[in-house]
């Protein structure tokens, strides 16, 4: 969602639209870079504990069910389990995003722009309502 320029009603309120871009260029570097890092650690943790192991590709197996929940994500991230780092690094790269849409939010609202806030506010629950709701499904 690039801001127009002409979209701020009152220039001198809010940040500008450049530096807007620079926040959420950042915002989005970061979120990918720190999910990188932990899906990679978490990859690391897996090979070093399973490496070994002999893979049959006779039986499909999903993932545990406890990975379903983000509570249980995390708690399997923090006793060092490598599927949970692998999982959490994703809801991060999934949350990256969202975490956009939100702050989009807050740069319409500081530009005063409450066209353009009410309809990511929109977007934004939407987001939110599929991965919350629909996601648990």
């Amino acid at each position: 969602m690039d801001l127009p320029e002409s979209s701020n009603p009152d220039p001198g309120h809010g940040w500008t639209g450049d530096q807007i871009d620079r926040i959420i260029a950042n915002l989005l570097r970061l979120g990918l870079v720190l999910s990188a890092a932990v899906v990679v650690a978490g990859a690391a943790i897996y090979l070093a504990r399973h490496g070994g192991q002999t893979v049959t590709y006779r039986v499909f197996r999903r993932n545990a069910p406890d990975f379903r929940l983000v509570e249980n994500i995390f708690q399997a991230g923090a006793r060092f389990r490598g599927r949970g780092f692998i999982m959490a690094g994703l809801v991060l790269l999934i949350a990256t995003p969202v975490a956009r849409v939100a702050f989009s939010v807050l740069a319409f609202l500081r530009r005063r722009d409450h066209v353009f806030a009410a309809v990511t506010i929109f977007v934004l629950c939407v987001l939110l309502f599929s991965i919350f709701w629909l996601g648990l499904r």
